[in-house]
């Protein structure tokens, strides 16, 4: 399912088979929270701009349109329309984000939902089951992501729960995965290792959840405070403690600077909502640094956003007809500008990928992060 091609160093060079298709690693999951990526992108762009796995949210598709509405129309791969690899995440994050609306108890989390206030309850099997109905590819643990200062004792009583959580997530995973009507009866399951800065209680997590024998592993509740060293440092000490045989996922960062630094410590899988909300702002990843298109530099430049950029903005339209749109508040340059962004992203984890090939990732790391810089 998960064989290894190349290593340089603790970089991996991977492929992961799933019942949705084979994909390339390290890769970098494109978010489409709530069934579609925000800025007008369709699945048909995703396939277009190299898009391998898209990532949807638990919580969001639970209180809109609601998961048994999703499950009724086929599962969320027939209802985007999108035949690839979904990963959907457990709703473990809003427990973090929706802090002044929700109570955690051992039994799971309850909420007030974000839209119109409606109590919600949501515990590993609640998880499980929004998930199983949904019919992603890759379904999440359900997990408590622990704001990163919390004090130690708060985060050890965290990581207990989240670790029981996960051995129940498991049993009602392998549960709904046997019935008859399952919408993907081979649906993954990650566990995701927690502790915030804490690297004992942190590694001692990673040592217990791999003996669950997970079909991939996560590391989560990082890029939500601490300082990107600390995060980095987290990552030195817990990736050698989770399975070598399984996928790793770095929940929600980052930056193509985080990135290659993940990729360097053995992380496959990637994502956040960077290149599609900095996109939807006029933000613009290039090889020489971020640009912003509202800047005034911009209003008669007729270049393309970057040079020898084959992404649909670039092959067609100028930074000057583009900055036109974002002004006029014209959703074609939010759309244009997140597409390009994407397709930064997905082109730079198969420049990383073809580097591992080469056994030259060091070199590439080099170079890319110099020449992002010199911007």
């Amino acid at each position: 399912m998960y064989r290894i091609l190349k290593q340089e160093g603790r970089a991996k060079r991977a492929v992961f088979d799933t019942v949705h298709g084979t994909v390339q690693t390290p890769l970098f999951m494109n978010v489409g929270t709530a069934g579609a990526i925000k800025g007008a992108v369709a699945s048909s762009d995703l396939e277009q701009i190299g898009t391998q796995v898209e990532l949807s949210n638990t919580y969001h598709l639970h209180v809109r349109p609601g998961d048994k509405v999703i499950r009724q129309l086929g599962g969320l791969h027939r209802f985007m329309s999108w035949d690839k690899p979904i990963l959907t995440d457990s709703g473990g994050f809003q427990v973090f984000s929706l802090a002044g609306l929700r109570k955690i108890r051992e039994e799971g989390v309850y909420f007030n939902s974000h839209i119109d206030g409606r109590h919600i309850f949501m515990g590993p099997e609640e998880s499980m089951q929004i998930q199983s109905n949904l019919g992603s590819t890759i379904a999440m643990a359900f997990d408590e992501c622990a704001p990163s200062k919390a004090d130690r004792q708060y985060v050890q009583a965290s990581v207990d729960r989240t670790f029981r959580w996960l051995v129940r997530c498991r049993q009602e995973m392998q549960r709904l995965n046997q019935l008859e009507d399952t919408v993907n009866p081979q649906q993954l399951l990650f566990g995701i290792n927690q502790g915030a800065v804490y690297p004992d209680i942190r590694i001692e997590h990673a040592k217990r959840i791999s003996e669950l024998d997970m079909d991939g592993y996560a590391v989560g509740g990082l890029a939500v405070g601490e300082t990107h060293e600390e995060m980095y440092h987290i990552l030195d000490e817990v990736v050698p403690f989770l399975p070598k045989d399984k996928p790793t996922y770095l929940m929600g960062v980052g930056t193509p600077a985080n990135i290659l630094e993940g990729v360097e410590r053995g992380i496959d899988f990637f994502d956040c909502v960077y290149p599609t909300r900095n996109g939807r702002h006029g933000h613009l990843y290039t090889n020489h640094g971020k640009i912003n298109l509202f800047n005034a530099q911009y209003e008669l430049d007729q270049r393309p956003i970057e040079e020898g950029c084959s992404c649909p903005a670039c092959r067609r339209y100028s930074r000057a007809y583009i900055r036109h749109l974002l002004k006029a508040k014209e959703m074609l340059g939010m759309r244009l500008c997140v597409l390009h962004n994407l397709y930064f992203y997905n082109t730079m984890m198969e420049e990383i990928r073809n580097a591992l090939d080469k056994g030259e990732f060091a070199a590439y790391k080099r170079r890319k992060l110099e020449g992002m810089q010199a911007g």
